[in-house]
């Protein structure tokens, strides 16, 4: 348990009947009139989703641990990623819904955070920014290349993106893990 006036940016809530919450941003509002009071900007752990609470200064809200590791992600196994605790080599099973949209940038070899909570994955968060290569794409036609047009392209991962008409096929990439938008081509 911790009070109100202990809340920090990232710390997370067990709010609404077990529910994790985590906190995005929080303020400390004392009113001429009237007792003092915290708005916060609270984040659902597993969803995504933000809302905006008040909570009365000096109340006793419940936290609850969540275990941050950086992992590396080893292989496949039918529906299940499986993922290995670099300092202890322990391996993690995680199903496709805890992964969720990472799996479309994951290779074998990449390090991601894996939060989990009482010994249950609670979500994979990769870096904000990765570096694949492109399988495939069609060629750019001749005279295109200054309307800043874009084009389908395959990644080694099996997920489409729309790159630049310049890129080209075998050529690595910097894509944003958050948007799956491009970032610009890496030089070798």
């Amino acid at each position: 348990m911790a009070s109100t006036n202990d809340l920090k940016n990232g710390m997370v809530l067990k709010l609404d009947g077990g529910q994790l919450w985590s906190v995005v941003e929080f303020q400390h509002v004392k009113p001429g009139k009237g007792p003092a009071f915290v708005r916060t900007k609270l984040k659902n752990v597993l969803s995504g989703k933000v809302v905006d609470k008040t909570f009365n200064a000096g109340v006793k809200v419940e936290t609850a641990t969540v275990d941050r590791r950086d992992m590396q992600f080893s292989y496949m196994d039918g529906e299940y990623f499986v993922f290995m605790d670099m300092q202890t080599y322990d391996q993690l099973m995680v199903d496709r819904k805890a992964v969720g949209d990472a799996a479309n940038f994951l290779l074998e070899g990449f390090t991601a955070t894996v939060a989990t909570h009482e010994g249950s994955v609670l979500y994979v968060e990769l870096p904000a920014a990765v570096e694949l290569t492109i399988e495939h794409t069609d060629p750019g036609v001749q005279g295109d290349r200054s309307t800043g047009g874009t084009k389908p392209a395959k990644l080694e991962t099996g997920y489409e993106i729309q790159v630049p008409l310049f890129v080209t096929t075998g050529e690595k990439i910097k894509v944003d893990t958050r948007t799956g938008d491009y970032l610009g081509r890496v030089n070798s």
